[in-house]
């Protein structure tokens, strides 16, 4: 029911940019958990950036100052505009969604985050690839 599609990968030299989309279909993005993730070979997946669904955002440490997630809900979309990209950025990129947990106690606090990640719903990947 939930479909997720990334686009926009590709092979750049250090020091380019790429900007990955997710499109989503199934769902709205209204009350969603929305994230990127990464994955090769060698290195076991490990989370980019995060998006709750009030657009605040938090960061992998590796990608801080260089990546950007944003979203559009209208369209149901998703991106990751990645700058100033390195040789381990290279990795095979994935978006994922999930229904936004939230705490009502004490205070509304929204659960999307580094340690509270969206992993209910994932796209087939697309690769990014980044040569010195």
């Amino acid at each position: 029911q939930v479909h997720l599609v990334e686009s926009g990968g590709g092979s750049v030299q250090a020091g380019g940019s790429l900007r990955l989309s997710c499109a989503a279909s199934g769902y709205a993005y209204t009350d969603v958990c929305m994230g990127w993730f990464r994955q090769t070979l060698e290195k076991e997946r490990e989370a980019v950036a995060v998006i709750d669904s009030d657009g605040n955002a938090d960061y992998a440490d590796s990608v801080k100052d260089r990546f950007t997630i944003s979203k559009d809900n209208a369209k149901n979309t998703q991106y990751l505009q990645m700058n100033n990209l390195k040789p381990e950025d290279t990795a095979m990129y994935f978006c994922a969604a999930a229904l936004e947990r939230v705490i009502l106690s004490p205070v509304r606090q929204r659960l999307c985050d580094l340690e509270n990640l969206p992993t209910d719903y994932w796209g087939q990947g697309t690769q990014v690839t980044v040569s010195s």
